[in-house]
C-alpha cells in the first residue's frame, strides 16, 4: 500500500503548482495551495474501511468508471455529489490507471494557465 501512496504522491506533486498538506487528517493535494483535487485514505474512511483515493473527475466520468468497474470505483461521501470519484487501492488498480485518474482530476480543477503548462510538457 505504501507503494501506491508514494505513487499517488509522486504523480500529484509532478503536476504544475501542486502542494501537499493534510486535510481532514489525510494527505491531500492542492493547486496553488487553494483548490483540492485529490485525497488519499490509506487506512480507509468511515464506512469505506479499505484504502482508497478520492479525486475530482470530469463531468460524467465518475458514473462511467463506477458502471464499468464497480469493484474498483465508487462514489465517495461528501464530494461524490460534486462529481468526484473514489478509487479502491486494494483491487489491483495499477499506477498508470491511477495517474490517468489523477491527471483528469487536476484538469477539472486547474486554471487554463496551468493546463497550458501541463500540455506543453
Amino acid at each position: 500500500m505504501t507503494d501506491l501512496v508514494a505513487t499517488i504522491r509522486r504523480v500529484c506533486l509532478d503536476l504544475p503548482e501542486v502542494t501537499e498538506r493534510p486535510s481532514h487528517g489525510t494527505p491531500a493535494w492542492f493547486i496553488r495551495g487553494k483548490k483540492s483535487f485529490a485525497q488519499v485514505w490509506p487506512d480507509g474512511h468511515h464506512q469505506n474501511d479499505f484504502p482508497h483515493l478520492w479525486c475530482a473527475a470530469p463531468p460524467g466520468s465518475a458514473e462511467e468508471l463506477i458502471a464499468a468497474a464497480p469493484q474498483t470505483y465508487f462514489r465517495p461521501p461528501y464530494v461524490g455529489h460534486r462529481g468526484w470519484v473514489g478509487v479502491r487501492l486494494d483491487t489491483g488498480v495499477d499506477a498508470t490507471e491511477l495517474a490517468e485518474v489523477i491527471e483528469d482530476g487536476y484538469r477539472v480543477v486547474a486554471p487554463r494557465t496551468l493546463l497550458a503548462k501541463l500540455d506543453a510538457r
